[in-house]
C-alpha cells in the first residue's frame, strides 16, 4: 500500500515541477472545488478518508467500495450570495452484483443567471440608453463517472482504490464556450478505528480549450470601447492532492465521534494559506461528526485559512487568521437521510451564509426489504 500511495505522489509531483509549473492558470475550474454533500460541506471538506456513500465519486473514488447491496442516489442544491449563484450536485452509485466494485455518475453545475450585458449601453452619439441592457447567463458543468474496486485485504485492513473520468463544459452567454477533460485517483485504507485516505485530482493535467463567438457588430463595439477581443485559448489546470485521515471514536454504544483532517497541496504557486512555498502550497480541513445511533448526526468544520488585514488596523498594516466556519446537521431514517449543513463564505466581520440542503437514498428492491423484515 505504502508503493501505491509513494508512485501516486510522485506522479503528481513529477506533472508540476518547474518547467511547466507556470503555464497553469491558478484557481482554474474552481466550481469543481466547491464540495458535493451536506455532510461532506458540514464538516469543512475534510472528507478524503472517510466518505463511503455516493458523494465519493466527488470527493474520492475509492469510497464508492462501500456501496454493496443496492444503488444510491444523492442530491443537493445550495445558492451562494443571497441567491445570485446556485450551485446543484447529483449522483447515483451502482455496485457490481460481485459486491467488490462500484460505478457512479455524478453531474455538478454552477450557474450565475440574469447577469446585465452592458455591450450595447452607450448609443452612437454617446448617450445612455439603459432599455439597451441585455442579460445572459454563465454556467460551470462537470460530468463525472466513477469506478471503484476493492483491494486484497492486508493485516485486515480494508484497501480500495477508484478512478474518475470527467467531462467539462463552461458556457458564459453565446459569446464564449469550453470543453475539457480530466483524471481523477484516489485510494482508501480502513481499520476498525483508523481511515487513511488520498485523492489525486487533475492527475493528467486537466485542461479547458475555450472558443469565442462575437458578431461584426459586438466587435466593432468591443474595439471603440477599447475592450481586447479574445481568441481561442486553452485553460490548464494543475494537479492537486489532498491526504487525509480519521479516527473513529466510540464513546458509547449509542454515542460515536469521527473526527478527520485533510491537507490540500496546490501545485500552480503560492496561495494564500498556511503553508506557501513555491510551487506548493498546503491548505488544512479539519471536521468532525458526532452520531447518536447512526440515525441523528451533529456536524462542525473549519477550513480555508488566510492570512487578512485586521478590520481595525486603519494603517493596513496588522495582518490575522482567519478561516471559514462550518456546521451541519443530519438524520437517517430506513433508507433515506437527509442533511443539512451552514456555511459561511467570507470572513467573520462581513458574513455571507449558505444554507446547503442534501438528499440520500437507497434504491432498495421490495424483495430486499421483505427480506430483511423476514429476519
Amino acid at each position: 500500500m505504502k508503493k501505491l500511495f509513494a508512485r501516486i505522489v510522485l506522479v503528481v509531483l513529477f506533472c508540476c515541477n518547474r518547467d511547466v509549473y507556470g503555464q497553469f492558470r491558478k484557481y482554474s475550474n474552481e466550481f469543481l472545488n466547491i464540495g458535493a454533500g451536506a455532510r461532506g460541506l458540514g464538516m469543512g471538506g475534510a472528507q478524503v478518508a472517510s466518505v463511503q456513500d455516493g458523494n465519493a465519486g466527488y470527493w474520492n473514488p475509492a469510497g464508492l467500495v462501500h456501496i454493496r447491496d443496492f444503488p444510491v442516489v444523492n442530491l443537493m442544491h445550495a445558492e451562494y450570495f443571497s441567491g445570485i449563484g446556485k450551485y446543484d450536485y447529483g449522483s447515483v452509485a451502482i455496485p457490481l452484483s460481485d459486491k467488490k466494485r462500484t460505478i457512479g455518475l455524478s453531474l455538478l453545475r454552477f450557474g450565475v443567471d440574469d447577469i446585465p450585458n452592458t455591450l450595447y449601453l452607450l448609443e452612437p452619439d454617446g448617450s445612455i440608453n439603459y432599455n439597451n441592457i441585455r442579460s445572459f447567463s454563465s454556467a460551470d458543468y462537470a460530468f463525472l463517472v466513477s469506478y471503484g474496486q476493492s483491494l486484497k485485504p492486508i493485516d485486515n485492513k480494508l484497501l480500495s482504490f477508484g478512478v474518475n473520468a470527467k467531462v467539462i463544459h463552461r458556457t458564459v452567454g453565446s459569446f464564449a464556450r469550453a470543453w475539457g477533460f480530466g483524471i481523477d485517483a484516489g485510494f482508501q485504507m480502513q481499520t476498525p478505528k483508523w481511515r487513511l485516505g488520498i485523492a489525486a485530482r487533475d492527475v493528467t493535467t486537466t485542461f479547458n480549450a475555450w472558443s469565442f463567438s462575437f458578431t461584426d457588430e459586438e466587435k466593432e463595439v468591443l474595439y471603440l470601447t477599447d475592450n481586447e477581443i479574445p481568441v481561442k485559448s486553452t485553460e490548464l489546470t494543475a494537479p492537486r492532492l489532498v491526504l487525509g485521515g480519521a479516527y473513529d471514536f466510540t464513546l458509547n454504544k449509542t454515542l460515536h465521534l469521527l473526527a478527520e483532517a485533510n491537507l490540500d497541496l496546490t501545485f500552480d504557486g503560492k496561495r494564500n494559506v498556511v503553508i506557501t512555498t513555491n510551487p506548493v502550497s498546503i491548505d488544512p480541513r479539519f471536521g468532525v461528526e458526532l452520531g447518536y445511533k447512526d440515525l441523528i448526526f451533529v456536524r462542525g468544520g473549519i477550513y480555508n485559512f488566510q492570512r487578512a488585514l485586521a478590520d481595525g488596523d486603519t494603517l493596513n498594516q496588522k495582518k490575522v487568521w482567519i478561516y471559514q466556519p462550518s456546521l451541519g446537521a443530519g438524520f437517517k431514517l430506513k433508507h433515506v437521510a437527509i442533511d443539512y449543513a451552514f456555511t459561511n463564505l467570507a470572513n467573520q466581520s462581513n458574513p455571507l451564509y449558505t444554507h446547503i440542503f442534501s438528499l440520500k437514498l437507497d434504491l432498495v428492491k421490495k424483495e430486499s426489504v421483505k427480506n430483511v423484515k423476514a429476519k
